[in-house]
């Protein structure tokens, strides 16, 4: 009886699959970009008496208007037309005889969205009556009296249609048009654009088509946020809302609108922030954050009201146990949050614990259980589900005694806690074969099944694949493509959450930096179910042309590796993305930031060999010192020997100085033989660095674009320099406080001069580039802030132009102590 209700889930369970169909390119594309589908395409259909067209309808974004689909007779002039548009609170769809009137308006709350992903939606003609029956979900409508043919041969097309480009943002699926013989096709293609009917026929055509199914196999990347400050993360279920915060920000996304937020809390929170672990009471909307081992006059749990976006202290009370990468669920019916398992002090925990929202109270709870052992462990993944009061354990690393000393294995077990029989159950322990891997602290029970995320832990660069297990016996399925993660940090995170009204998986991926502080969080989506690589290429139903072939067998390859990867433990490479973009017109083009004999002084202090390796790290302190200095007084006639030794060792004089000053300049032209086109010579008594075209140096085109005097001719170059970042970012010492400021102070009024210029000139990926140049220099500049804001707003990216407007407010506040003076309509 333990899994009675998820077999039950299990026969109830939607017959169609929700991961096929057809999504259309809207009218955020380019109008050659739009989507448009020809059901029946160049072949002649005819019916008689009556017809009907039934499909699915999903909407993606209601804030747009347009045409969902044309319905035209070929030996009739008369066109149909369905058209979608919001009303308020309302979603308005009208039938319109095109170009003469609407012959009906049907409204839906815009509410049933968040209670159901697809929308039905009916047009039935009677052509002997003359009649014509709208249906959308469960509303029915008659238009009576029309013109219609006895017989009709319908072109229908959904979507763009000849002079029709406005696309709203939809899919459908299940599509269905005739009488008694009905044309059915599910939208089940991956790969293509042809379309078939459930025998397999290629009837239909569609340009631009975004397939569903593929949703169900790539994760796609979402959003993204970042804190500098240590912050934490979690999912509200209720209202779809994903939250990052820190201890004065909470970051918000709305997974059902696709919208991000930024808010500034009236008060800082009262913990010091060490791990940012957080759970949800969704019933009284409030956000918790605790930490187990803090000081012993700190508070230990507090409250954010996600209504007054305010603080408050719960809690002093505490475990005093250091518990890294436990597993957590928050038991709504007794109002209390319990974790379980979690390193710490050399040990590994296999214990309890919960702390009441009531009370205010941590103890040590389920004590008393009887039946198998579970071992000590951490990063294990946990669930409860509530219907049948049992808590689901699985995986993690550990050892049966608890102590580091012994050494820990990997574990792929399943065990299932019954509260209300106190039993512990051992479901099943299946063997790896030496796959060293651990799952997220989270999963999801769903149809006898549990999905959660796993990735080995213990590399740098690594990959979080999505398994689905039996719950009876642990039988596995890989499904969807991987998503990377930067695992070098202890408070590296990852959850996986699932929205029942959306039928989406995401995936929350939290990295943190060097100084294990800041950190970004990455929120990834896949369509429920997810699929497998082998149905994927099943379901690619195209023409079997050599192209679409080879993107099959290139995506089989990529499974391979990834899949090779994870057996044969091979360290990956480096997937985080260098350098800056080139900006032109069109959009952004590749930086030169892998040019091999490529030297960068804006941003981080960067060299590329003539190989296009990265040498920076041959670059010591004392070297990247020497070479700057020696490159700024290069524009003119050098650096002499004293001047160059007593900013660099000051403290030395004699033979030592000396010689230090001699390793240092052999050392330095050593490095410098791994490129061409530059060298360091000594003439005259100075030292000066000569180069060659073949040498591409971020600073040397930056003074020869300044001194040309033709900054028009360079936008683009000029653009790309400065974006890169502050001018050297990463060199404190003061000896080069004169140089970064006489950069700066040239660079500053060229900056406020170019943003309006490439602005006006319609540049605004540009304007965007040098407004963040402009921010290095000044991080309240109004100027960077209003072009960005409105080069944000020109390309419809408002929801990244509130987010930018937010962090500047922010940011005003902690310097200025005081609130920005101005405001832009967002």
């Amino acid at each position: 009886m333990n899994h009675l209700v998820l077999l039950l889930l299990s026969v109830i369970s939607i017959q169609t699959n929700p991961t096929q169909g057809l999504r259309f390119k809207d009218n955020t594309h380019p109008i050659d970009e739009r989507t448009s589908y020809n059901v029946f395409n160049d072949q002649s259909v005819e019916f008689s008496g009556h017809f009907s067209i039934e499909f699915d309808l999903s909407l993606y974004s209601t804030h747009q208007i347009g045409y969902i689909l044309r319905i035209k007779d070929a030996k009739n002039s008369t066109i149909y037309n369905l058209f979608f548009e919001e009303q308020n609170d309302d979603l308005v769809f009208k039938f319109n005889e095109e170009g003469v009137s609407s012959l009906v308006t049907a409204r839906l709350d815009k509410d049933i969205l968040n209670k159901a992903r697809w929308i039905h939606v009916g047009i039935s003609f009677n052509l002997q009556q003359n009649q014509l029956k709208l249906s959308i979900q469960d509303q029915i409508h008659t238009i009576e009296k029309l013109d219609l043919p006895d017989t009709y041969h319908p072109t229908v097309i959904f979507g763009k249609s000849d002079y029709i480009i406005e696309v709203p943002s939809f899919a459908i699926r299940d599509l269905s048009i005739g009488d008694g013989n009905k044309y059915t096709f599910q939208l089940s293609e991956g790969r293509g654009k042809a379309v078939h009917d459930e025998e397999g026929n290629a009837i239909g055509w569609v340009e631009n088509p975004d397939w569903l199914i593929n949703d169900a196999y790539f994760w796609r990347l979402k959003h993204s946020f970042k804190s500098r400050a240590v912050a934490g993360s979690c999912h509200n279920p209720t209202n779809n809302e994903i939250y990052y915060f820190n201890k004065d920000t909470l970051f918000q996304y709305n997974t059902k609108t696709d919208r991000a937020n930024v808010i500034v809390l009236k008060n800082e929170c009262p913990i010091n922030f060490t791990t940012g672990t957080s759970f949800i009471d969704a019933e009284n909307n409030k956000l918790y954050v605790y930490e187990v081992y803090t000081n012993t006059n700190e508070p230990s749990v507090a409250s954010l009201d996600l209504t007054s976006f305010e603080w408050k202290t719960e809690s002093y009370d505490k475990l005093q146990k250091r518990l890294f990468h436990h597993g957590r669920f928050f038991d709504a019916k007794r109002d209390r949050f319990v974790l379980f398992g979690g390193f710490g002090d050399k040990r590994y925990s296999n214990s309890f614990y919960s702390y009441s929202t009531t009370t205010k109270d941590w103890e040590e709870i389920l004590t008393d259980l009887e039946g198998d052992f579970i071992s000590p462990r951490y990063f294990a993944s946990i669930s409860y589900v509530e219907q049948e009061q049992s808590i689901y354990i699985f995986g993690g690393m550990g050892n049966k005694s608890g102590d580091q000393i012994v050494g820990r294995k990997y574990m792929h077990d399943l065990y299932e806690v019954n509260l209300e029989t106190k039993r512990t159950s051992k479901l099943w322990d299946i063997p790896w074969d030496n796959i060293e891997m651990v799952p997220v602290r989270s999963m999801v029970i769903m149809d006898s099944s549990f999905y959660t995320l796993c990735y080995p832990e213990h590399y740098t660069d690594s990959f979080l694949k999505l398994y689905q297990y039996s719950l009876q016996d642990g039988v596995f399925k890989i499904l969807g493509d991987s998503i990377p993660i930067h695992s070098d940090k202890m408070n590296t995170n990852a959850n996986i959450y699932y929205s029942s009204s959306e039928q989406t998986l995401y995936a929350l991926v939290q990295e943190f930096e060097d100084d294990d502080i800041a950190s970004q969080l990455k929120i990834y989506s896949i369509a429920f179910p997810a699929v497998t690589v082998d149905k994927l290429m099943t379901q690619a139903k195209s023409d079997s042309s050599v192209a679409t072939k080879l993107i099959i067998l290139l995506l089989s390859m990529l499974f391979i590796v990834i899949l090779g990867y994870l057996l044969l433990k091979k360290r990956a490479k480096s997937i985080k993305q260098r350098g800056s973009r080139e900006m032109s017109e069109k959009g952004t083009s590749p930086t030169d930031e892998h040019k091999p004999n490529s030297i960068f002084l804006f941003g981080n202090f960067t060299v590329f060999d003539r190989g296009g390796k990265d040498i920076s790290y041959m670059f010591s302190s004392r070297l990247t010192e020497m070479f700057c200095l020696i490159l700024q007084h290069s524009v003119k006639e050098g650096i002499n020997s004293k001047n160059l030794s007593n900013m660099l060792w000051p403290d030395k004089e004699g033979e030592k100085l000396k010689n230090s000053r001699g390793v240092t300049i052999n050392n330095l032209r050593k490095v410098l033989s791994e490129l061409d086109g530059i060298e360091l010579i000594y003439e005259n008594g100075y030292y000066r660095l000569t180069h060659t075209p073949e040498l591409h140096c971020d600073y040397i085109n930056f003074v020869e674009i300044l001194s040309s005097n033709k900054l028009a001719e360079h936008q683009e170059s000029f653009a790309q320099i400065v974006s890169r970042g502050k001018f050297l970012n990463n060199l404190n010492e003061p000896i080069f406080d004169s140089f970064k400021t006489s950069t700066e102070r040239k660079l500053e009024p060229i900056l406020i001069v170019e943003i309006e210029k490439s602005y006006s000139s319609g540049l605004f990926l540009t304007s965007i580039a040098l407004s963040k140049a402009l921010f290095e220099i000044d991080p309240l500049s109004d100027v960077a802030l209003e072009y960005q804001i409105k080069s944000l707003q020109n390309m419809e990216r408002r929801d990244e132009a509130l987010i930018k407007y937010n962090e500047f407010l922010i940011r005003y506040r902690k310097v200025m102590k005081q609130d920005y003076p101005k405001q832009f309509k967002i």
